[in-house]
């Protein structure tokens, strides 16, 4: 006898009566520290899930949202991925972490000047940091050779 899932016959298991997606266990804090783990371990696109769940639910928390943007850039969502950390610079116009995102993701939608402009910024604020300098460098050899 087969044993059906608790949203009855041709639903998935993690799914809720209609076919709509289950709410995933537990609460905010766990959806968020479940989803960095997922995007340590390289499953971008499982992190998404949680995150977005997560960002949903509180929208106004810096923390949640990078993480989410970092999911969606794992995932290769670029516009999502700049979407998310243009939120949270405008906001907060010194998080050097969301400036360094949301320049990569410009970088891989190939707006060069934008990503230049919020590399750069980034870089200013944390100059020891070898990645932000790396990824400016990238993107004013992008620009430059495009011109």
């Amino acid at each position: 006898m087969a044993v059906q899932g608790p949203g009855g016959p041709g639903d998935s298991p993690g799914d809720a009566p209609g076919g709509e997606p289950a709410a995933p266990g537990g609460g905010v804090y766990e959806w968020y520290t479940r989803g960095l783990e997922l995007l340590r371990s390289g499953s971008a696109s499982a992190a998404l899930q949680l995150l977005a769940r997560a960002a949903e639910a509180e929208p106004g928390s810096h923390s949640i949202r990078e993480a989410l943007g970092r999911a969606q850039f794992g995932a290769r969502m670029f516009g999502e991925a700049a979407d998310s950390f243009r939120g949270i610079v405008e906001e907060e116009p010194a998080e050097d972490y969301a400036r360094f995102g949301l320049g990569l993701a410009l970088s891989r939608m190939g707006d060069f000047e934008g990503a230049v402009e919020h590399l750069a910024l980034a870089a200013a604020m944390r100059p020891e940091n070898p990645d932000y300098a790396r990824a400016l460098r990238h993107a004013r050899a992008t620009l430059e050779s495009r011109r």
